[in-house]
């Protein structure tokens, strides 16, 4: 039996951290879409104990690095399947990129599972379980649109944000988020403005959202990769209406509402920037089948 699960990536409109936690953790608040960029996992039933992990990428690991294969583990172990899995995954979305690509990868194996293991699972159990593997993984288990609080993994619904181009730009580098966390000075930050965010998108006011966008950790990873501030100032040249980096970058995405005007900026880009997408965002959850 196969099963194929699509796994959308994540642009954050809005990232704040509040503080550090006694955890190690840091406290947050993020406003975080789906867009139509997607990996795609086709899952295959094993009668013997075995989970596999097939990738061309050479960029994902094939071990238990790969937070897919953690979360086919934990559910194993879990609930005692006496089954396995052979999962290929197609990578769309660029690794390392701020997207959440391997978090949505072990949401859609979080989701695909319970139906090829038969598990009866509601989508809150299985977002739970999600919090165990990584902070977004519980974001990436409903999709939509969210308020994300805790370290990540405490998810309030939102309607969808207000339908747009999102151009995503992101250059040959990685960024280790642990990295710029572990950098960033609390002090003196600007924080977003959350609950104005929260309200041009309960209002579906698109002006709204994007002038409240906004992401602390920029200055960090601007520091670190002056790279991804050029494409910061590119994308706002070319004319797009808000631009904004995506969780602790490197990928800089700008919103359009314009075919025309996105064309244009993704033309641009593609002379400048290594992997440049023009997708549009998702406005549904996922829902169980």
């Amino acid at each position: 039996m196969k099963l194929l699960v699509k796994a959308p990536a994540k642009i954050n409109l809005s990232l704040d951290v509040l503080h550090k936690r006694k955890d190690g953790y840091h406290e947050v608040e993020m406003i975080m879409t789906t867009i139509d960029l997607a990996d795609r996992l086709e899952l295959t039933l094993l009668e013997r104990e075995e989970i596999k992990i097939i990738s061309h990428n050479r960029f994902v690991p094939d071990d238990q690095r790969n937070l897919a294969y953690q979360a086919a583990l934990l559910l194993k172990e879990r609930f005692h399947v006496k089954k396995g899995v052979a999962i290929t995954i197609e990578k769309t979305i660029p690794v390392a990129a701020g997207l959440a690509g391997g978090s949505s990868d072990a949401a859609a194996v979080l989701r695909g599972l319970n139906k090829l293991w038969n598990l009866g699972l509601s989508i809150d159990e299985l977002a739970i379980i999600g919090a165990e593997i990584g902070s977004d993984v519980s974001f990436c288990v409903y999709g939509g649109t969210a308020l994300a609080t805790g370290r990540g993994e405490i998810i309030k619904e939102l309607p969808a944000a207000p339908t747009c181009w999102v151009i995503l730009a992101k250059p040959f580098i990685g960024v280790s988020t642990a990295d710029v966390y572990r950098r960033l000075q609390l002090n003196g930050i600007n924080h977003p403005q959350t609950r104005e965010m929260i309200n041009a998108i309960e209002d579906g006011n698109y002006d709204q959202v994007c002038r409240n966008v906004g992401n602390v950790l920029e200055e960090v990873t601007f520091h670190l990769h002056p790279e991804v501030a050029q494409i910061k100032e590119q994308i706002k040249r070319f004319g797009a209406d808000a631009v904004l980096m995506s969780g602790s970058g490197p990928t800089v995405f700008g919103l359009v509402r314009h075919d025309s005007r996105m064309q244009r900026i993704y033309n641009g880009l593609r002379g400048f920037c290594d992997q440049v997408f023009a997708v549009r965002m998702l406005g549904e959850r996922h829902k169980l089948d």
